[in-house]
Parts: C-alpha cells; structure tokens; sequence
C-alpha cells in the first residue's frame, strides 16, 4: 500500500523551526518500518516543503505556506491507499483522515496495526 503518514508538524510549536522539525522527524520515524514491511509511505512535507522554499515562503502560515503544504497532502491521498495517524493534536491530519475516509481509504491510528505487505 502506499500510505500517507498523518501527524502534528506545526501544531504545537508556536511556529518553532527546531519543534516542527522535532515532529517531522516522528512522521519519519514510522516511514520506514512501513517501508519494510513492504509498503510505499509518504509524508505530505516531503513533497511541500521543498515546492514552498522554491516558491518563496518566508515564515509557517504564510500565503504560499497555506498554498501549498495542505493541498500537498489532499492531491497525494488520491494516490494512497491508506493513512497512518500518527497521534497529537493536529487540524491538517485530522482533515486528512476526513478526506481519507470519505474516499473509502484504510486508517491505521498504531503503526502496528498496519498489516504486512501480501506479495
């Protein structure tokens, strides 16, 4: 499967650089135990981030911040097949598991509860 991994970034932090990377690294931390267990994850900042530096985002909520970083996560959940919700409070990965649900994807709430990949 390939699977969204869906946690705090910027909750939380008071828009702390050293914070958001802080939870970054615990939605990296669950990426590849499900690598190896035959899935494909993806973490929607992976992709944003590196698309709002080229685009010019100075600071966390800015206009190309909100541009791009959520609608990010939204166009990647068309390619998955479920999420992974890590825990903490979070409003963008709650809203992905809303437009994950809505599209009939799996939710997984424990990184032990995703099964193996079936060869």
């Amino acid at each position: 499967m390939v699977i969204l991994i869906a946690g705090p970034y910027r909750s939380g932090t008071n828009d702390d650089p050293q914070l958001m990377r802080q939870n970054l690294r615990k939605l990296e931390n669950a990426a590849l135990p499900l690598f190896r267990s035959g899935h494909i994850p993806i973490i929607g900042e992976w992709v944003a981030l590196p698309l709002m530096e080229i685009a010019g985002s100075k600071r966390p909520g800015d206009e190309v911040y909100e541009e791009i970083l959520y609608p990010v996560a939204h166009r990647l959940l068309v390619k998955c097949d479920a999420v992974l919700r890590l825990e903490g409070v979070s409003k963008g990965a709650d809203e992905d598991v809303r437009i994950a649900r809505e599209r009939g994807l799996k939710i997984y709430y424990r990184l032990e509860d995703v099964p193996p990949a079936s060869n």
